[in-house]
Parts: C-alpha cells; structure tokens; sequence
C-alpha cells in the first residue's frame, strides 16, 4: 500500500482559529494539531503539525521500559520537533537551568514555579530539538512545527496554567527527570541541504534537499514516511504537496525533484 495518509485535526485550547496553507481550521474550532493516521505498515510512528497560540502545559512522557514495567505495554514516547515558523519571542521550554530533587520538582510543579526554573529556548525556523523521554518540556506560543514521535498518546501534566484540566503529578513524578536539557540534542538545520536528523535507536528522520545520494537509500530498505517541506514530491507516480504525509513502500517508490526539500522516517523495528 501507499499514499497520502488521512489527516485527524485535534483541537486543543491553546490552538489556532486561523492555520497556514493549506491547512484551514473549521469555524469556530481551534486547531492545535494536525495528525496523520499512521498506516498499518509503519505503526510505529505518529507524524503531527503543531500550532500555538498559548504556552503548551508543562508536560512528561514515559520510556517504553517504564511503560512496559507498568503493565501496559511499549507506550513510550520520544519526539522530535522542527521549527517551521515563529512569531516574535517564540520560545521552548526544555529541561530546567540547574539539577531538582524530586521533592523540588514536586514544590514547583504544584506552587507553578516550575515555570521560572525551567530553561526557555528562543526559537527560529530551522531549529531542531529531539526530547528524550522523562525530559519536562513545554512548547511556548506563536510557533509553528513537525513533531514526529513514537507512536504513543502517554502524556503527563505537571502544570497547566490554571487551566481546568486534568493534572497527572505522581505518574509524572514517577518518571521525569529535575535536570538540565542536554544541547547535543538540538541542531540548526539548513533550508537547502541534506542532513540526518535522529539516527535511531527508535526511529529514523532525515531532511533530504534534491534528489538523495545511495546512502539515504540504504538507510531506508523498507516501507518509509515521506513529508514534503519544500516543492513536490511524488510516491508510486503521485505527487505529495507540502501539508501531507505519505507511505512509500520503498525509498525507490519515491520521485526527488531538484527542488524539492522533503522528510523521510520511519521506526527502527520497522
């Protein structure tokens, strides 16, 4: 099989009622995600755009040996996100300026002062940054992105902003770590070249500018996911626009154009 995958947009209160091309929000919905099903072939990953209009909460996920160890299987979750577009100020929340002990973590969780020790990153297109697992996080407002994650919907909130949501402070107490957000973690990444972006051990993601060199190919000896970013791309002769996500049952099922700027992924137990 292979195509484009079908789109599931997610409200969220921290989303947008007006979305960039070609994405439209339905009146009266704010859109905060934009997710692409992931097809039987590649259950591994979830590929999503994420647009802000307000601070995400301040959030944590498990590792799949925490979830295993749990009892409800390999749920963890480790993502990645690419700078699309910003707004002035656009900042992430990764990690924490210095070193918590559990019992600071939980003071700041519950007064809101985990905010302030958090470290807040300022933004720009071409930016990148992989969160491990049990790394606390929070994406700030005016930002536009990909996320490709493990294929997981575990999320533990630690601080919401008051907002009438649902808190989770033990299961995220259980696995998140008070700590420095290491930066060999993040990475500039060029408009108009090829670069690997995550290079396992979970999954693969790779920016390929053009058309690939046989070492991209061999990277990716089966089923794949392909994200245009830039120009067309075409999977199995049809062609994949910017705003979509397809499968490609071979990196050979897929047409390059010389001007075309384009993600590839896929798991590593794929």
């Amino acid at each position: 099989m292979s195509g484009t995958l079908p789109i599931r947009q997610v409200e969220k209160p921290w989303g947008r009622d007006e979305l960039p091309a070609p994405f439209i929000a339905p009146d009266g919905q704010r859109i905060g995600e934009i997710w692409f099903e992931p097809p039987a072939e590649l259950p591994a990953l979830l590929v999503k755009y994420i647009f802000t209009s307000e601070k995400l909460s301040v959030q944590v996920h498990p590792n799949d040996a925490q979830t295993l160890a749990k009892g409800i299987g390999r749920q963890g979750k480790e993502e990645c996100w690419l700078i699309l577009a910003t707004e002035p100020g656009a900042t992430l929340g990764i990690g924490f300026h210095e070193d918590l002990s559990e019992d600071e973590l939980r003071t700041a969780a519950l007064d809101g002062s985990i905010e302030d020790l958090m470290v807040w990153h300022e933004v720009a297109p071409g930016d990148f940054f992989y969160i491990p697992a049990n790394t606390v996080h929070a994406i700030g407002a005016g930002v536009s992105l990909i996320e490709v994650q493990q294929n997981s919907d575990i999320t533990y909130r630690l601080f919401d902003y008051g907002r009438p949501r649902e808190l989770h402070l033990e299961e995220g107490m259980a696995v998140a770590r008070g700590e420095p957000y290491a930066m060999k973690w993040s990475r500039k990444v060029a408009p108009d070249r090829s670069q690997v972006l995550v290079d396992g051990p979970l999954f693969l993601l790779d920016q390929v500018a053009g058309r690939p060199d046989d070492a991209m190919a061999d990277r990716y000896p089966g089923a794949l996911l392909v994200i245009p970013r830039e120009g067309t791309v075409t999977v199995s002769g049809q062609p994949v626009s910017p705003g979509e996500c397809a499968l490609a049952p071979t990196f050979d099922a897929i047409g390059f154009a010389q001007d075309s700027v384009c993600l590839l992924a896929r798991g590593c137990a794929d």
